[in-house]
């Protein structure tokens, strides 16, 4: 498309031109946002460790959203064989064999990897970080920028009192709403739950619904382009994450950049002088 898209694959995209310049336009409002709340800035590699994830019981909750990092086994004879034998088939895949044991997962958001980072740390105050990853979910469709496999999202996270937290939250929430009141995007946040696999057997998924923890700045409808998200305690405890030997809660608020660019061409059309921000 002449704004700056184009289709790579199945869940699968490109940006550049004027959406590319949206994009960072956009990025740098939302670290603005992040400067405010006097964050650290940090970038996290791309894969995290399974071992991280299974302290949240991900592999239970999100089964269908992992896609692993693998690698064929360092064995000279067998990466012969596969060199040699090797086949992509008319569909485009390929069938591994001597695969080695997966020991990390492409990144499915952002924030996980600030717990990682601080796991076992003392915090004396609060602590707020901003990072932008490129995350990975396996999803069962695909809709170029607005459900995609491989995506950016920044993110703004405290670490703190559940009260820090809490105020975090709400500040970050109306830094949202005076910006698209400003540029004139029709959206609202509603309450809403993670997408649990098996979610009515899952009591995490019971819990937000009892307790809303999460919610979802929507456009059209249909689409979440932001949330906001409570963890109360559930990373402080898993990573050990504590002030005066006290367990600290963490939250977050999560930018969907895809998404963010695919609201404002649906709202303010193709043509980019048209835009907000450019």
């Amino acid at each position: 498309m002449e704004y700056g898209l184009s289709k790579h694959g199945n869940g699968l995209s490109s940006i550049y031109g004027p959406l590319l310049e949206l994009d960072k336009s956009l990025d740098a409002i939302f670290l603005s946002w992040a400067k405010e709340f006097q964050a650290v800035e940090y970038r996290f590699p791309q894969l995290l460790a399974v071992k991280h994830l299974d302290r949240l019981q991900y592999f239970k909750s999100f089964p269908h959203l992992a896609t692993f990092a693998v690698t064929l086994e360092k064995d000279k004879d067998k990466l012969e064989q596969f060199s040699d034998n090797h086949i992509v088939l008319e569909n485009g895949s390929m069938e591994l064999s001597n695969v080695d044991l997966s020991t990390h997962v492409v990144t499915p958001a952002a924030c996980y990897h600030a717990y990682v980072e601080f796991k076992g740390k003392e915090f004396q105050q609060p602590k707020i970080i901003t990072t932008r990853g490129i995350c990975c979910r396996c999803e069962d469709h695909y809709e170029i920028l607005e459900r995609q496999w491989i995506f950016s999202m920044r993110e703004i996270i405290c670490i703190g009192t559940q009260k820090e937290v809490s105020d975090f939250l709400e500040d970050a929430k109306k830094k949202v709403d005076s910006f698209i009141n400003k540029i004139g995007l029709d959206l609202k946040w509603v309450d809403a739950t993670d997408p649990f696999f098996n979610p009515k057997n899952n009591p995490k998924y019971i819990f937000q619904k009892l307790e809303p923890v999460k919610k979802e700045l929507i456009f059209d409808n249909r689409l979440a382009i932001a949330s906001t998200n409570d963890h109360i305690n559930y990373f402080g405890e898993a990573f050990n994450l504590t002030r005066d030997g006290k367990i600290l809660s963490s939250g977050c608020i999560a930018f969907g950049m895809e998404r963010w660019l695919s609201a404002i061409v649906r709202t303010f059309g193709d043509d980019s002088k048209n835009w907000p921000l450019l």
